[in-house]
């Protein structure tokens, strides 16, 4: 096989690897870096060794996603992944396999039960779940036995179902909390975002060519009210499964923010970005 076939096939199995490190990662720009580097890896291989492209190329991109999902999470750019906040879904069980096979990208209704599990559960689970990945393939991507790789499919399939339940419950809490604080920023209620905010909570803020951080209640509220106008304009999104607001004037988004949740209900950290490099492209 020389060099141009070679290209042409891993462009045809390009999108399958794509959605598979998506669904791994959660993050459609590490999806790309882990879809990259499986081409650079290909690359440098002696193809005609290379039995099944297909499976040779699963198996490699599943471990570079393995390797990035047991990194510091700090290390990795968050990716501001942003969805609309829909409705939860009426039925309390859904098929797990069903809600990430919904769209091409990560569910973020999913995305925070998938962070439950360890990465060579989460790897078992998507490959053999949700692509259908023999599990001697699945042994080989997180280097374990067949028997093994069974194991941690089902003991994911398990944490999955009892963490469901309570991540649904939490992001309903969390949707209350942000159209709180959006009515206590657009009338100014000093009081109201104080009451939201823990006495040590801190804000973060990107706005490309300079950042901000705020620490304390007092400080952060006093900020706020004075973005009424924006708060205004906002509506309540996910980003990257956490709750989140989106500012956008003239169908243009201009900046993001979500919401780190204590255990008892207040904010203990606000994650801001106004670069408006980074929101191009970005829309709710």
């Amino acid at each position: 096989m020389n060099d141009e076939e070679l290209a042409r096939r891993f462009e045809c199995t390009r999108p399958r690897l794509r959605s598979i490190a998506t669904r791994l990662l959660g993050s459609s720009a590490d999806a790309e870096d882990a879809v990259q580097e499986t081409w650079l890896r290909l690359a440098r291989s002696n193809a005609a060794e290379i039995d099944n492209l297909d499976a040779w190329c699963t198996t490699v991109v599943s471990r570079i996603s393995l390797d990035m999902l047991r990194a510091p999470r700090s290390s990795r750019e968050r990716s501001w992944h942003v969805e609309p906040w829909r409705d939860e879904p009426v039925d309390p069980a859904p098929d797990l396999a069903d809600l990430v096979d919904q769209s091409d990208r990560v569910n973020v209704a999913l995305l925070v039960v998938l962070d439950a599990l360890t990465p060579a559960e989460r790897i078992a689970f998507v490959l053999h779940d949700i692509f259908g990945q023999p599990f001697d393939e699945v042994a080989e991507a997180v280097g374990r036995s067949p028997e093994a790789a069974r194991q941690l499919a089902s003991r994911a399939r398990r944490r999955l179902r009892d963490t469901s339940a309570p991540a649904r419950a939490d992001r309903r809490r969390g949707r209350a909390l942000v159209e709180a604080w959006l009515a206590a920023v657009q009338n100014g209620d000093l009081g109201g975002l104080l009451g939201l905010l823990h006495d040590d909570a801190t804000l973060h803020a990107d706005y490309g060519t300079s950042t901000q951080t705020l620490t304390g209640a007092d400080e952060i509220a006093a900020q706020a009210v004075l973005a009424a106008r924006l708060a205004a304009h906002s509506t309540p999104v996910l980003i990257d499964g956490h709750p989140g607001v989106a500012a956008a004037f003239d169908d243009r988004v201009v900046s993001l923010m979500w919401f780190e949740i204590s255990d008892d209900d207040r904010v203990v950290a606000l994650h801001v970005l106004a670069d408006p490099t980074r929101l191009q492209g970005i829309s709710v």
